[in-house]
């Protein structure tokens, strides 16, 4: 798999861009797969202060609120190797909502929320092949969800990232302590509207 040109994602509304180099990316018949390198992450450790922001990700800005989801595949291999919606707005100011391989070899939901340092968090694990990721933008807001079909949804995460500023959103993956990792999504859907309930399934 090649580098590709990707600067649009069907029935999103945004024009996206890389933030950090790919090892791979295509976009083919709505599923945009993409490879990390070694040693790729977005993290900023609470305890050293230790920075690493180099993994691969697809951004593009959306403007009012919104519902932006995807169903993911993941090639684990290495602790850490993760599929990630994500919301960046500077190199202090993000948020990344994860499918990760656990130390204990699991697959596990992880959501961190960064502003100046990493707020990690482990949420469900996952014991089948995929997991459905949503992000939704409420005002200043937003909210993460997770789902095992794509119909009934578990609240994750609710919270802000600054007073001011846009976030941009997108699609990232990561291989911080090994050799690469490789990420399908699929099923992506975007809805330009406001969630009205965080923790009632919808």
């Amino acid at each position: 798999m090649t580098v590709q040109a990707i600067d649009t994602i069907s029935g999103v509304p945004a024009s996206f861009h890389w933030s950090g180099v790919p090892a791979a990316a295509r976009v083919d018949d709505g599923v945009l797969a993409v490879s990390a390198g070694a040693r790729t992450d977005w993290f900023v450790d609470p305890g050293s202060g230790k920075t690493t922001l180099n993994a691969p990700a697809l951004l593009g800005s959306l403007t009012g609120d919104f519902l932006l989801s995807a169903r993911l595949n993941v090639s684990f291999a290495s602790t850490f190797d993760a599929g990630a919606l994500v919301l960046w707005q500077d190199e202090h100011t993000w948020a990344k909502l994860a499918f990760e391989f656990s130390p204990q070899r699991r697959p596990l939901v992880v959501s961190v929320v960064t502003r100046g340092e990493s707020d990690d968090c482990n949420s469900v694990p996952i014991d089948t092949g995929a997991v459905w990721l949503r992000v939704a933008r409420l005002g200043h807001a937003y909210a993460f969800h997770a789902s095992l079909d794509g119909q009934s949804w578990q609240f994750v995460r609710h919270f802000r990232l600054a007073e001011a500023g846009e976030a941009k959103v997108g699609f990232e993956v990561q291989s911080p302590v090994g050799e690469g990792c490789s990420a399908e999504f699929r099923e992506i859907a975007y809805e330009g509207t406001t969630l009205a309930d965080l923790r009632n399934g919808t």
